[in-house]
């Protein structure tokens, strides 16, 4: 990966009047990267990309875009990216393949053949007018638009928004492509999995404050799992108190339930002293993520 950072922000903060959108946010997005933008709805990851598009205007702190002043440069930052609405809104009566004419046009032309390409891996119907696609078939228009031009930079704003999983499947292939090319991926997503999948790094935002900046394989490391382990006899519950990383241990009978933070390996060894006839885990919530490992909530803005 290219050290360059591609997306460089300080101190970025937007009030919208008394209500906090960001506050705060230092972020370094490197050439090459796939870099995740990960939090629940509402958290400010739409206010973050707005305000480097230069949409709106930040209330206070700075953002540079190819070490360019996101604000006093946009036009020339916006000839070199692709982005995809976290709102997708397209001109319902044009047909796909017009639309994506008329914003090529725009940028002054583009390769209609690898546009071509793009339609058919996504299986989009170019000539149907769009008020009659379904919201999938429109999330594909978006996509194609932003990749189309092969930028150099692309900001995504939940992008798997209405896809199935195929569509899904070939949006990560199409990721893994572009970059292997050497170019940038910014993603925002609510969805722990996805990023999972395909990023390198991922900020963490939550209530407009950035939580945390790691790799993928950091972050895994303080995965929650709620445990069910089935016994073939009643176990005591004191065996497993003062195993790492376990909490929220219940014991009934044969069946212990817990929560584990990070690794499963004391809880296994623990487990294994006596006979184990099953176990079930379940993957926790984004949310409950926040409120374990990423928890103090009360000093986060309202």
């Amino acid at each position: 990966m290219n050290n360059e950072v591609v997306i460089n922000t300080t101190g970025l903060t937007k009030y919208y009047g008394k209500q906090l959108g960001i506050s705060e946010v230092d972020l370094a997005v490197n050439r090459g990267e796939v870099f995740g933008y990960l939090g629940p709805n509402g958290s400010g990851k739409t206010t973050t990309i707005r305000t480097l598009l230069d949409f709106i205007r930040p209330s206070g702190g700075s953002a540079a875009i190819f070490g360019l002043d996101a604000r006093q440069s946009s036009v020339a930052i916006h000839r070199r990216i692709g982005y995809l609405n976290g709102e997708l809104a397209l001109y319902d009566d044009m047909t796909g393949a017009e639309l994506l004419r008329y914003l090529g046009n725009l940028r002054g032309g583009l390769d209609w053949k690898y546009v071509q390409e793009l339609a058919a891996r996504f299986q989009c119907d170019l000539p149907r007018r769009i008020q009659g696609l379904s919201l999938g078939n429109k999330q594909k228009l978006g996509l194609l638009q932003a990749f189309m031009h092969k930028p150099e930079l692309l900001i995504l704003d939940e992008p798997t928004n209405g896809l199935d999983p195929l569509m899904q499947h070939e949006f990560y292939n199409l990721l893994t492509e572009t970059k292997k090319e050497g170019r940038t991926i910014f993603l925002s997503s609510h969805i722990l999995p996805e990023v999972e999948k395909v990023c390198d790094r991922v900020g963490i935002i939550r209530q407009g404050k950035l939580v945390t900046v790691e790799t993928i394989e950091s972050l895994k490391s303080h995965a929650v799992r709620q445990l069910e382990i089935h016994f073939a006899a009643p176990v005591p519950k004191e065996k497993f108190i003062n195993a790492p990383g376990v909490r929220d241990i219940v014991v009934q009978d044969n069946l212990l339930t817990c929560t584990v933070v990070g690794s499963l390996d004391a809880l296994v060894k623990t487990a294994a002293r006596f006979e184990v006839v099953n176990i079930v885990s379940h993957e926790a919530s984004l949310e409950d993520i926040f409120m374990t490992y990423y928890s103090g909530g009360k000093n986060d803005a309202e």
